[in-house]
């Protein structure tokens, strides 16, 4: 610091004194915003509204969102949000992240007005594939014709922070939501002051102060989350409904690189809300409660066939926790098996034994007829099921480990089949196998589901639930038994077990079951449970998908 002195009066017991004061002050330390990222690279977030190419009358339209956040988005986002008056629609966001002032700004926005979000890009009508958003497309009036799509779209940073303004958001399993730590950018201005002083009886008195200049010294950054910063992040968290657990997961990586955060985790945290299946896409509207079959909307309400009578059920006990309490599992009929093929299986096809419902006493035995029917053949079995019946899951595990099969979750939809009934009787062949496809996404394995999942040699996963139930007294010798056949630790996964038996569970993400040893490898995002391939030049089925050794991925490479 430096100054000088003038004396512009001087009197017998009073002098008055000017003073220029140079200061090097940190200026700008809310400037916060996610590192690494190259702004010339990245285009500021525009916004564009879009209808939807994909029907002909009563279309969805959307807002989509790309490009980099930057502190005068939000204004941006303004403009847009009083051009569409009262509509709700959608925000599609495609985003490497930015400015996190501007994205607390832009979820307060978006919630305020009662809009809901997504994770996806937008394709315009005509557009080049280099720049799908290209702006011949776009008219004078910034609305267009397009469509949405997932595969590969991105929320990183910043962006999920203004995600989660939706009143409901929503991802893929083909999309990638990611955060890491937060860098806050300080700004280092020297600025220059005249002061003046009275100088009474020997003492200083400031009796005014201006600013006369400043000048750029600098600029600094830090990673760590000052209390102002934490505390204006988990005030923002718990504004949108979003666990502060997310604060955890940014922190776990550094700005240089992304935490992608699993779907299971992304629902549990409240990053998003729901996952769109194969077949609904980014910008789809959430259904009304009363929505028809044929609305074009995402998340349809189920509709509850009339009871007309049950049907005798086994007395034997079902250990189903999960599905006690969770309203939102879809309830299923006793376990069946399906041989299902999907491809030209007279040159490649991929084949697996789809495994969904509960698991009952007489399960094991269609199991063992189906296992019948393969004769050597080792297919994949893809799990789906809340669980049931625990001494009937340790009876299919030993036979799945014995036939040395490999083991996973998720959902098989067949042809012409509604999404609420998708394995529906009419696409089911009468003999051999039965077409349709799989996916992970929004798949689950629940209970005891878990113990005959882990009996896979491989048993993998991908972006899908597995939940874990903890057995009763009289149950637990033969539960430690059976962790020792298939080579997992009882006591590691007693340590992540719900309190009691009686609990709908505990919801792990696949990178906790890698750990736990319950499965030993992750599907890549890009693939499906089942990969395996026949053909005139494969004696068995072979794990080969696009004639190349599928590779077992572990979390941590898919994490950065």
């Amino acid at each position: 610091m430096r100054f000088a002195i003038s004396f512009l009066v001087k009197c017998l017991f009073s002098r008055l004194l000017l003073v220029f004061l140079l200061l090097t002050l940190p200026i700008g330390a809310a400037t916060s915003q996610a590192a690494g990222e190259k702004k010339a690279a990245h285009p500021p977030m525009n916004f564009i509204l879009v209808r939807s190419l994909l029907c002909q009358e009563n279309c969805p339209e959307w807002i989509s969102a790309e490009g980099r956040i930057t502190s005068d988005t939000p204004a941006r986002l303004r403009k847009i949000l009083k051009k569409i008056g009262g509509r709700k629609l959608p925000v599609v966001f495609r985003s490497e992240g930015g400015d996190v002032d501007a994205a607390y700004a832009m979820g307060r926005m978006i919630r305020k007005a009662g809009l809901e979000t997504a994770v996806g890009g937008t394709r315009l009508k005509d557009c080049p594939v280099g720049d799908t958003r290209c702006q011949a497309a776009i008219a004078k009036d910034g609305s267009a014709v397009g469509y949405t799509y997932s595969s590969g779209a991105y929320c990183f940073s910043a962006c999920p922070l203004a995600l989660a303004g939706g009143v409901s958001r929503v991802s893929s399993q083909w999309a990638f939501v990611g955060v890491h730590q937060i860098t806050t950018v300080y700004n280092k201005v020297r600025v220059s002051y005249r002061i003046e002083y009275k100088i009474v009886n020997g003492k200083k008195k400031e009796i005014s102060r201006k600013e006369v200049g400043r000048k750029v010294a600098g600029q600094s950054s830090s990673t760590k989350l000052g209390k102002k910063a934490t505390a204006a992040l988990t005030a923002y968290l718990k504004e949108m409904g979003v666990s502060a657990d997310v604060i955890g997961l940014m922190m776990s990586a550094t700005p240089d690189n992304i935490n992608i955060v699993p779907a299971t985790e992304a629902l549990r945290t409240g990053l998003i809300t729901d996952m769109l299946s194969y077949n609904e896409w980014p910008g789809m509207p959430l259904c009304a409660p009363d929505a028809v079959a044929e609305a074009v909307c995402h998340s349809h309400p189920v509709v509850e066939a009339p009871v007309v009578a049950k049907a005798p059920v086994s007395p034997a006990p079902v250990q189903d926790a999960a599905a006690e309490t969770s309203e939102k599992l879809p309830k299923t009929q006793p376990m069946d098996f399906l041989l299902m093929s999907n491809g030209n299986c007279r040159e490649e096809c991929t084949q697996w034994i789809s495994a969904d419902g509960d698991i009952t006493p007489d399960t094991p035995a269609r199991l063992e007829a189906m296992l019948a029917t393969l004769g050597e053949r080792k297919l994949p079995i893809v799990l789906q099921s809340n669980g049931g019946d625990m001494d009937a899951a340790f009876a299919m595990g030993r036979m799945i480990r014995a036939a040395g099969l490999e083991t996973s979750i998720g959902r098989t939809q067949l042809p012409n089949c509604p999404k609420l009934d998708p394995r529906c009787k009419a696409s089911i062949a009468k003999s051999g196998l039965t077409e349709g496809e799989v996916f992970a996404g929004r798949a689950y394995c629940l209970s005891s589901c878990t113990l005959v999942l882990m009996s896979g040699t491989p048993r993998i996963v991908g972006y899908s639930s597995i939940g874990l139930v903890r057995p009763t007294t009289a149950e637990y010798t033969r539960f430690s038994a059976y962790f020792d056949e298939m080579g997992v630790n009882a006591e590691t996964y007693e340590t992540v077990m719900p309190a009691t038996s009686t609990e709908r569970g505990r919801i792990i993400v696949p990178s906790q079951a890698l750990e736990l040893g319950i499965v030993n490898g992750i599907i890549p995002y890009d693939e499906e449970p089942g990969l395996h391939v026949c053909g005139p030049e494969a004696k068995e089925s072979l794990r080969c998908p696009r004639e190349a050794e599928a590779e077992i991925v572990p979390v941590a490479a898919s994490a950065d």
